[in-house]
């Protein structure tokens, strides 16, 4: 684990929690990728705002009816004046939140797989403790550390318990964009951090909103979703005595993209000799942290 692929696979951990626990938020900034935008037709308040409001959240439950789908994840991390960058892609099952996927990050290419909420990864020459060529990692037990539901983790569909606090102030239509070729509607949308679940905690790293955006197909399904967030580290954790400096700041753009809805996802765990669990490591690290 002493490869670079150690840095590389920290940075994809923080994408699946970033992605999956967040989803639903909330959305700012400047959409990433191609696309044809062009004034929306409704926005500000009455009817339209309503419309916006429903679509943005019965959105989750609409992808998740889907079953499945192909996805693509690029995130980009800056702290320190350093940045890394990481791009996936793969299948989901909307419904379970079992995915399969390669991940480029730091000139390395890494498989990675989530079964039953559990998160295996492998990169090429890595060798973990035994020699083992994949790690695991209890996404369970890392959230609830972190004071996250775990019914959150793994199962998008219901992280649309996070878009139920949605009110009609929070979403504003941006306008029409294609994506891939499929027409969408663009949203933005800001959630005050303190009507989430374990919104006190969230709202000391994440402050008071939650900013994403999400662009809807035709039949109300997510096709992108950005989410940008600034974690602010624990002032224990990032201060040294006497130093009087700031803590310190992880921002981080997380962008998902949904396309071929019904896919085929065949997730399975690695056979149990080829894997080491580091989820006792990831644990004490968090803890150190805190």
């Amino acid at each position: 684990m002493r490869r670079r692929g150690t840095k590389a696979g920290t940075i994809t951990i923080a994408a699946v929690m970033g992605s999956l626990v967040l989803t639903g938020c909330g959305g700012d900034g400047e959409p990433k990728g191609k696309g044809d935008a062009s004034p929306a037709a409704s926005t500000g308040e009455g009817s339209g705002q309503e419309q916006g409001t429903t679509a943005v959240r019965a959105a989750y439950d609409k992808t998740a009816e889907a079953e499945s789908a192909r996805m693509t994840v690029s995130m980009k991390m800056a702290a320190e004046g350093k940045s890394v960058t990481s791009d996936g892609e793969g299948v989901l099952d909307l419904a379970e939140g079992d995915s399969v996927m390669t991940i480029e990050a730091e000139g390395e290419r890494l498989e990675q797989r989530v079964v039953d909420e559990i998160l295996y990864q492998k990169a090429p020459g890595q060798k973990a403790p035994g020699g083992k060529p994949w790690i695991k990692i209890d996404l369970r037990k890392v959230a609830e550390q972190q004071g996250v539901n775990n019914q959150q983790i793994g199962d998008p569909a219901r992280t649309a318990a996070y878009a139920k606090a949605i009110t009609d102030k929070d979403v504003t239509e941006v306008g029409t964009e294609k994506i891939d070729g499929v027409n969408t509607t663009h949203y933005r949308v800001s959630v005050d951090v303190a009507r989430l679940p374990g919104g006190d905690q969230m709202r000391e790293q994440l402050g008071p909103t939650l900013p994403m955006q999400v662009w809807l197909d035709d039949e109300g399904r997510l096709r992108r979703q950005q989410i940008d967030m600034t974690v602010k580290a624990p002032a224990s954790a990032s201060a040294k005595p006497d130093s009087g400096a700031a803590p310190q700041q992880l921002e981080m753009t997380t962008v998902m993209q949904f396309s071929d809805f019904g896919t085929e996802v065949d997730a399975e765990a690695p056979r149990a000799e080829q894997v080491a669990d580091m989820t006792d490591k990831v644990l004490r690290s968090g803890r150190r942290q805190s």
